[in-house]
């Protein structure tokens, strides 16, 4: 209610108006999608959903000319240009930029957001492993070498590019891991819980391909230090997330599901604890285009400018 839609842009749809591409769209949004040019022209926040490699320039853009610059790609999310060059092949272009970007998980990094001109937008899959993992690691519950993620993304994580794996005759009625120890979202998953633990650490992250549209499920798996109950794990999240929003615990007994997520800016995680193994397993659920992309990258802005955080995005997920 705070913002107004004033241009976009696209290299593949330029000229055409947004609900020739979206037909979802008719009679909202009548705008023409020009050069990005004019969106920087004529906006005071910019958000940039582009490939890696290609933020950076428009970033230098926007700060030069004084405006907030959200990016929803992955160039700004790694504080360490050699962990960029590693997983995403790429350099650093302007170094005194980067240490300008601020990490933007609200939940857990909102003092740090609050003002800020250029924010990295998290990844899907670190979002929901970081508000999973966050309230253990910060309370130092876990064992940090047994760190176990185990994250399912719907199609939408692929983007609208077409692949033969996200080919619908086979992802329909599939299931399967990919990139197994080794997707790009690995060191950005790392570099989050590192920071809340307050060490140096590795995790084991597995992600899977659902075949269902949209929503990320992870559970996470890690050994507990010392002697810990359910109900001690469930009285730990509820008091930690208490003033959240946006993430809501689950009743003690019950599991997340992705489909009451859906659409939404929500986080849901539910706590379980194996007292044969001594491990603390957490399920944590996301859309991975709303809280995990869009949505956040809004709650982003929100507290930038000062805005009520919840501003545009208390919508309730679709019952079915």
């Amino acid at each position: 209610p705070y913002a107004e839609l004033a241009a976009i842009s696209s290299v593949s749809f330029e000229g055409k108006t947004l609900p020739e591409v979206y037909p979802s769209m008719a009679k909202r949004i009548s705008l023409t999608l020009g050069c990005e040019d004019e969106v920087i022209g004529s906006c005071d926040v910019v958000f940039a959903s582009l490939p890696h490699g290609l933020s950076q320039e428009t970033a230098a853009r926007c700060d030069r000319a004084g405006k907030l610059f959200i990016d929803l790609g992955a160039d700004f999310r790694l504080e360490s240009e050699e962990d960029y060059k590693e997983w995403y092949g790429g350099e650093f272009a302007d170094k005194g930029l980067h240490h300008k970007a601020v990490y933007g998980i609200p939940e857990l990094f909102r003092e740090e957001i609050r003002g800020k001109s250029l924010i990295a937008n998290p990844g899907c899959y670190p979002t929901s492993a970081a508000l999973g993992l966050a309230p253990l690691l910060k309370g130092r519950l876990i064992e940090t070498n047994s760190i176990v993620i185990d994250s399912k993304s719907g199609v939408t994580g692929a983007g609208r590019g077409l692949t033969q794996t996200t080919h619908f005759p086979d992802c329909n009625e599939a299931f399967s891991p990919y990139k197994v120890a080794s997707h790009r979202h690995t060191p950005e998953i790392e570099q989050t819980l590192s920071r809340l633990s307050g060490e140096k650490l590795t995790v084991t992250f597995v992600p899977h391909l659902l075949p269902i549209n949209r929503g990320i499920l992870s559970t996470i798996y890690a050994s507990a230090n010392k002697p810990l109950t359910l109900e001690e794990l469930h009285a730990l999240y509820l008091e930690f997330y208490k003033d959240e929003p946006f993430v809501r615990i689950m009743p003690a007994g019950e599991a997340v599901n992705v489909r009451n997520v859906r659409c939404s800016n929500y986080c849901d995680i539910s706590l379980h604890f194996d007292k044969r193994t001594g491990r603390a397993i957490v399920a944590s659920v996301i859309d991975n285009m709303v809280k995990g992309a869009a949505g956040q990258a809004i709650q982003n802005m929100n507290l930038c400018r000062g805005l009520p955080e919840t501003s545009g995005l208390e919508m309730i997920p679709p019952a079915f």
